[in-house]
C-alpha cells in the first residue's frame, strides 16, 4: 500500500483537461490561420486587394492579439480563465463567420484586427489553466498537448480548407470554420472548472496532493514581489525577444505556405491543401517527442535552440535550391516546419520555472505578446517580400536569420534562480 506521505498525481487529469485544452486551441488557431487559404482562393482579386495590402491584412490580426496579452492574462491568473475564455469562443467565432461576409477592404482589415483581441487572452489563459492542473515534471507535455492545438489544426484545415474553397470559394470556408468556435463555448461553459478544487471528479486525497506538491514547487522558486519587477527581469526581456524572432519564422511560414506552394508549381487548390499540411504532421510527431525528452530529463533549453537552428539551415537550403527543384525545396521546407514547432512544449515551460506563479502568468503573456509582434513582422513581410519580388527566395533568408537570431538569444538565458534552506541558488 502507497504511503500517504507520498503523492498520489491522478492520471485522469489528463483525459478529463487535455482534450478540452486541445479543441480550445485547435479553435482558435483555425480561425487565425485559414487566411491564407482564402489569400490563395482568391480574396485579394474579388475585393480588389493589392498583394501589399493583403500582406498587411494577413498580418493585421497580430496586432489586436499583441495588445491585449497582457490584460487577459491578469485576468485569468486572478479571476476566472473559465468566464475569459468563453467569451473569448463566442467573439472569435462570430468574427471569423463575418469574414465570410464581408464586402469591402475596411471591414475585412476592422475584422481581422478584432478577431486577435478577441484571441489574445486565449494562449495565456490556457498556460495559467495548465499550471494549475500540472507540475513541474508534466508541464512540457501539457503545453505540447495545448500547441498541438495549433500543428495538427492546420494539418487538418490544409486539407479541409483546400476543398472547401475548391467547391464553395472562400466565403463558405470562413463561414463553415467560423461557427464550431460558438458551439464549444457552450461545451466549454458547462463542463469546464479553473481549478482540480472545484471538480468532484477528483478525491479529496488527490486534490490535497497535488495542492501540495504545486505549493513545493513555488516554495523553491525565488519570490518577486510584482508583475513590473518580473518583466525587468534580463532573463523574462531575453525570452521576449527569443520568441519575437522564432515567431516571425512561424507565422513567416504558416500564413503564406498555401501562396508559396501555389506560385512554386502547377497545383491545384486541392493538391496545395494536401501538401500544405504535410509538415504539420511532422510537427506533431517532433513536438511529441521533444516534450517527452524534455519532462523526462527536465531540461528545457537543450529542446529550443537545436531545434531552430535546424529550422534555419532548412530555410537556407531551400533558399539555395531555388526554384530549380521544387520537391526538394520542399522536403526542406517540411523539416523547417517541423523543427520551428518542435520546442513549444519546453519552451513555455521554462516561465513557471523561472518565476513564481503570482507574476508567472502575466510574464508568459508579455513574451506571447513579443511573440505576436513578431508574428504580426513574419506575416507581413515575407508576404511582402514574395510579392515583391515574385519568389519566395528572400522571405527563405529573413526566416532563416531569424530563427538564428532566436537560436543566440535561447542560449543567453540564464538558469534560474532557486530557494534552497531559505537562500537563493543558481541551479
Amino acid at each position: 500500500m502507497q504511503s500517504s506521505s507520498t503523492p498520489t498525481l491522478a492520471v485522469r487529469r489528463w483525459w478529463a483537461i487535455m482534450p478540452i485544452v486541445f479543441i480550445t486551441y485547435s479553435l482558435a488557431y483555425l480561425d487565425r490561420a485559414n487566411y491564407g487559404f482564402a489569400s490563395a482562393a482568391g480574396i485579394n482579386q474579388d475585393l480588389g486587394i493589392s498583394k501589399g495590402l493583403s500582406s498587411l491584412i494577413g498580418a493585421l490580426f497580430f496586432l489586436g492579439y499583441f495588445f491585449f496579452q497582457i490584460p487577459g492574462a491578469i485576468y485569468a491568473e486572478r479571476r476566472s480563465v473559465k468566464k475569459l475564455v468563453f467569451w473569448s469562443l463566442v467573439l472569435w467565432g462570430g468574427c471569423a463567420t463575418l469574414t465570410g461576409m464581408v464586402s469591402n477592404i475596411p471591414s475585412l482589415m476592422a475584422i481581422r484586427f478584432v478577431l486577435g483581441v478577441v484571441e489574445a487572452a486565449v494562449m495565456p489563459a490556457m498556460l495559467v489553466f495548465i499550471a494549475n492542473w500540472f507540475t513541474k515534471s508534466e508541464r512540457s507535455r501539457a503545453n505540447t498537448f495545448l500547441i498541438l492545438g495549433n500543428p495538427v489544426t492546420v494539418l487538418w484545415m490544409s486539407v479541409v480548407s483546400g476543398y472547401l474553397v475548391n467547391s464553395f470559394g472562400w466565403r463558405h470556408m470562413f463561414i463553415a470554420e467560423g461557427l464550431p468556435a460558438v458551439v464549444w463555448a457552450v461545451i466549454w461553459w458547462f463542463i469546464v472548472k479553473d481549478k482540480p478544487a472545484q471538480v468532484s471528479w477528483l478525491t479529496d486525497q488527490e486534490k490535497n496532493d497535488l495542492d501540495a506538491t504545486l505549493r513545493a514547487e513555488q516554495a523553491a522558486i525565488k519570490p518577486v514581489k510584482n508583475y513590473r519587477e518580473a518583466f525587468k527581469s534580463p532573463a523574462v526581456i531575453k525570452l521576449c525577444a527569443q520568441y519575437f524572432c522564432w515567431s516571425i519564422g512561424v507565422y513567416g511560414f504558416v500564413l503564406w505556405l498555401p501562396s508559396i506552394l501555389k506560385s512554386g508549381s502547377t497545383l491545384g487548390m486541392v493538391e496545395t491543401g494536401w501538401l500544405s499540411a504535410v509538415p504539420y504532421l511532422a510537427a506533431t510527431i517532433a513536438m511529441l517527442l521533444a516534450s517527452w525528452a524534455s519532462d523526462k530529463l527536465q531540461t528545457r533549453k537543450a529542446f529550443v535552440w537545436p531545434f531552430l537552428l535546424i529550422g534555419a539551415v532548412a530555410f537556407a537550403g531551400s533558399y539555395l535550391l531555388g526554384s530549380t527543384n521544387f520537391w526538394a525545396s520542399y522536403a526542406l521546407l517540411v523539416i523547417a516546419g517541423a523543427a520551428m514547432y518542435a520546442p513549444y512544449g519546453p519552451f513555455f515551460a521554462i516561465v513557471p520555472e523561472l518565476l513564481p506563479k503570482n507574476v508567472a502568468g502575466g510574464a508568459m503573456a508579455l513574451i506571447n505578446s513579443m511573440g505576436a509582434l513578431g508574428s504580426f513582422v513574419g506575416s507581413y513581410f515575407v508576404g511582402y517580400l514574395n510579392g515583391a519580388t515574385g519568389s519566395p527566395a528572400a522571405s527563405y533568408v529573413f526566416m532563416s536569420a531569424a530563427l538564428l537570431l532566436a537560436v543566440w538569444l535561447t542560449l543567453a538565458v540564464k538558469p534560474q534562480a532557486a530557494v534552497r534552506g531559505g537562500v537563493v541558488v543558481r541551479s
